[in-house]
C-alpha cells in the first residue's frame, strides 16, 4: 500500500480580518495539503477571535500563541520568538501569511529566516503613508515573500514599482470568496436587526479599530462629533480596545450613535447590507461594502483600497467633522459596479499555485 506524504503549508494569523480570508483558502488547502494553523493570539477576547473560528466553522489552531497585547514591537517580537519555535518542528514545506498586521509581519520574518519559502496572501496594496503600522508590515512582508497573491491589477503595479516581478499573481480577493459563501449563511442565521431594533437603511454602521485613530484623542473626538452630528441612528460595534480609550479620554457620545459589544462575522455582514452607509478606517469593510452596493465614508486620509474611490463608491474624508457630515448627507452614488475583486475563486487559485510549486 502507497502512502502519499502531504506537503505541509503552515498558515499564520492573529485578527479577525485574517479568519475570514483564510477561512475559503483552507477549505481550498485541505484537499490538497496538509495545513497546520497558528493562532497568534492577536486578536485574543472571545468577541474578536474564538467566535470567528466556530461561525466560519473552521477547526481550532493547531497552536495559540497567545501573543496579544504590548508595543508593536512587543507584540512583534514575541510572536516572531514563538513561531520560530513551531516552525522548527513543523518544518513546512511553505508559510502562508494574510495582509498586514504585526503576525502577518512575525510570521514574514520567521519564514525568511528559517528559509522557508513564504507566499502572502493580500499582496502589493500600498497606501503610501509609512506613519501606518499596517504599511510598514506590508511592504516588509512583500519584500521577503516567493509568491505575491495580488487581488487587483493596482496591486501588481504597485509591486513593480518596487522591483517586485517575480512570484506575482493576480488572483482576485479572497474576501470576495468569503462574502459570497457566508453571506448566504448570514442571511438565514443572523437575528441582529431584530435584536437591535433596526430596519433596513434606517441606520449607518460605524467601524474604527486603526491605531492612527484610536491613539489620537483629537482625531477619535472628531469621529464621534461627526457621527452624532448625522440625521441617522449609529450603530458602533466597539473594539475593546477602542472603548477603553474613549472611556479614559471621557469623551461623550452623542444619543443617535449606539456603542455595542463587537459582533460576529455573519452579523456583521448583516448589519453592512442593510446600512444606509458604512462609516470605517477597515480596508476589509472598504471592499464588502463595494461589493454589496453600500455607499462607503473612509475616516481616513487615503486608502489601499483606490480602485473603489475611482469606482465613485468610497469617499475620503479622514476625520474631519463637516466633511463626514456634509458626505453623508449629500452623496449618494449611482451607476456600474466594476468587477473589481475578481470572480470569487481566488481560494482555488491560490492553492493551483501552490500545488504548481510543491506537487
Amino acid at each position: 500500500m502507497n502512502v502519499i506524504s502531504l506537503k505541509t503549508v503552515c498558515t499564520i494569523v492573529g485578527a479577525r480580518p485574517q479568519f475570514i480570508k483564510a477561512a475559503p483558502v483552507s477549505r481550498a488547502l485541505d484537499r490538497l495539503f496538509h495545513e497546520v494553523l497558528i493562532h497568534t493570539g492577536q486578536h485574543y477576547d472571545y468577541g474578536m477571535s474564538d467566535v470567528f473560528f466556530q461561525e466560519m466553522e473552521m477547526r481550532p489552531p493547531d497552536f495559540h500563541l497567545g501573543a496579544g497585547g504590548g508595543s508593536h514591537g512587543e507584540q512583534t517580537g514575541k510572536m516572531l520568538i514563538e513561531i520560530e519555535k513551531i516552525l522548527d518542528v513543523v518544518k513546512p514545506d511553505f508559510v502562508l501569511v494574510y495582509g498586514d498586521t504585526n503576525s502577518t509581519l512575525a510570521g514574514a520574518l520567521a519564514a525568511a529566516k528559517m528559509q522557508i519559502p513564504l507566499a502572502h496572501v493580500e499582496a502589493g496594496l500600498r497606501s503610501y503613508n509609512r506613519a501606518m503600522p499596517e504599511e510598514i508590515n506590508r511592504v516588509l512582508t512583500d519584500h521577503m515573500s516567493n509568491l505575491l497573491f495580488c487581488p487587483t491589477d493596482a496591486a501588481i503595479e504597485n509591486l513593480a514599482k518596487e522591483g517586485i516581478t517575480r512570484g506575482v499573481h493576480r488572483v482576485g480577493d479572497v474576501m470576495y470568496d468569503a462574502l459570497l459563501h457566508n453571506l448566504a449563511v448570514a442571511r438565514k442565521r443572523s437575528t441582529i436587526l431584530e435584536s437591535l431594533g433596526l430596519q433596513s437603511g434606517a441606520y449607518a454602521l460605524a467601524t474604527i479599530h486603526r491605531a492612527a485613530n484610536t491613539d489620537d484623542p483629537a482625531r477619535i473626538a472628531a469621529i464621534l462629533d461627526a457621527l452624532g452630528s448625522l440625521s441617522t441612528r449609529v450603530i458602533f460595534p466597539v473594539h475593546p480596545r477602542t472603548r477603553k480609550i474613549i472611556r479614559e479620554a471621557g469623551l461623550a457620545v452623542s444619543k443617535n450613535v449606539a456603542m455595542v459589544e463587537p459582533v460576529g462575522h455573519f452579523d456583521v455582514l448583516i448589519l453592512q447590507e442593510n446600512a444606509n452607509c458604512i462609516l470605517t478606517d477597515s480596508g476589509g469593510m472598504q471592499k464588502e461594502a463595494y461589493l454589496l452596493g453600500v455607499r462607503c465614508i473612509t475616516l481616513r486620509e487615503e486608502t489601499e483600497w483606490v480602485e473603489t474611490v475611482q469606482a465613485g463608491w468610497n469617499a475620503l474624508t479622514g476625520v474631519d467633522v463637516n466633511a463626514i457630515r456634509s458626505t453623508f448627507e449629500t452623496w449618494h452614488p449611482s451607476g456600474e459596479r466594476p468587477a473589481l475583486y475578481g470572480n470569487g475563486e481566488a481560494a482555488g487559485e491560490i492553492c493551483q499555485i501552490l500545488g504548481r510549486e510543491l506537487l
